[in-house]
């Protein structure tokens, strides 16, 4: 067995604690690997294929040097994916961004990924909606529309 260290914010240590007691781990450690396998296993799910909507939502700490101009750097990189993008200023340290996206459900995870992965950005999720395009016609004005599926 290894050992690491990670360093927690206080309020995720008393979280933690209060997980440890409530689940009646005798330590941390334990309860630690539990969580961590739970993660690896929701994570190595098959993915779903095909395309989607995604809403990815984020809180980052805007004062964390450089971290801002990453998450831009990051989003330029992946523009085709985006739809719209909104920021909003919590308080004066913190920042929440909502971004709209489209594309390849396995473009979009990685998107996201590399968004969640940052360092300061502290909540983050990732919504996947399920869609498929689909040929409209009015005439001759042709479209197409986004159909909403009800599962991958």
């Amino acid at each position: 067995m290894q050992r690491i260290t990670i360093t927690l914010p206080e309020e995720l240590c008393t979280e933690l604690d209060a997980f440890v007691q409530t689940r009646r781990y005798d330590t941390r450690s334990e309860a630690m690997r539990d969580l961590l396998r739970t993660a690896l296993r929701v994570t190595a799910e098959a993915e779903p294929e095909g395309e989607a909507m995604g809403v990815l939502s984020y809180v980052y700490d805007h004062h964390l040097r450089d971290l801002a101009s990453r998450l831009m750097d990051h989003h330029h990189a992946h523009h085709a994916l985006t739809v719209t993008t909104s920021h909003v200023h919590l308080d004066h340290d913190t920042c929440l961004e909502t971004v709209i996206l489209r594309g390849p459900v396995r473009d979009l995870r990685t998107h996201a990924d590399g968004i969640l992965g940052q360092r300061g950005v502290m909540h983050g999720n990732l919504f996947l909606i399920p869609v498929e395009s689909q040929d409209h016609g009015h005439g001759l004005a042709h479209h197409t529309h986004l159909h909403v599926k009800e599962s991958f």
